[in-house]
């Protein structure tokens, strides 16, 4: 019998397998986008925002087998196809060989990567926010290799091309829907909102 997803369930499910704040508050980044994105495009908010929440799920305990043991926990907690291979789909070409075709898991597919670079963009800046921060600054530190150096930008390029969306837009997108959980993901910083 297959379960009703909800927020609540999706949290619990996620806390029980990554125990470190930094994944935490990147599933939650990867949440808030992924809901302010539904929004926009005119998806289904708490179903992208479970995704969102639910795609390194199995990150920390198996770094080595991302994507497969994700499909081998959701499952066995009886989680629908849909939202589960939405989660396998976006190590597409890295770790996993299922291909991004809804809406839904491009958008996934496109901000994941994305959102440690504009986090770690809103770090460097004098107030420490995202709430202050706009996508040309995140643009300039875009071209320094160097600067967060684990991101993949080729990633969140083909992302934007699969979207059919400019890398500004996406940017745009992606930092919108971090300051909504900017308090919970530890980048409010000294902006008052």
């Amino acid at each position: 019998m297959t379960i009703q997803p909800d927020r609540d369930t999706a949290l619990a499910l996620f806390k029980q397998y990554n125990k470190t704040e930094s994944l935490l508050k990147h599933a939650l980044s990867v949440e808030a986008v992924m809901r302010y994105c539904a929004r926009k495009r005119g998806g289904d908010e708490e179903k992208w925002g479970i995704v969102g929440l639910l795609h390194d799920i199995d990150y920390e305990q198996f770094p080595d087998q991302h994507c497969v043991k994700a499909r081998e926990i959701l499952e066995a907690n009886e989680w629908p196809e849909e939202f589960v291979r939405a989660v396998v789909s976006h190590g597409y070409g890295i770790c996993s060989d299922v291909e991004p075709q809804s809406e839904m898991e491009k958008v996934l597919f496109a901000i994941d990567e994305l959102t440690g670079l504009v986090a770690t963009s809103a770090l460097v800046r004098p107030t420490k926010s995202v709430l202050d921060m706009n996508a040309k600054s995140v643009k300039k530190k875009w071209k320094d290799k160097r600067f967060a150096a684990g991101v993949d930008r080729s990633i969140i390029e083909r992302g934007a091309e699969m979207l059919g969306v400019e890398l500004t837009e996406l940017i745009e997108d992606t930092i919108m829907g971090m300051r909504e959980a900017a308090d919970a993901i530890g980048l409010k910083g000294t902006v008052e909102a």
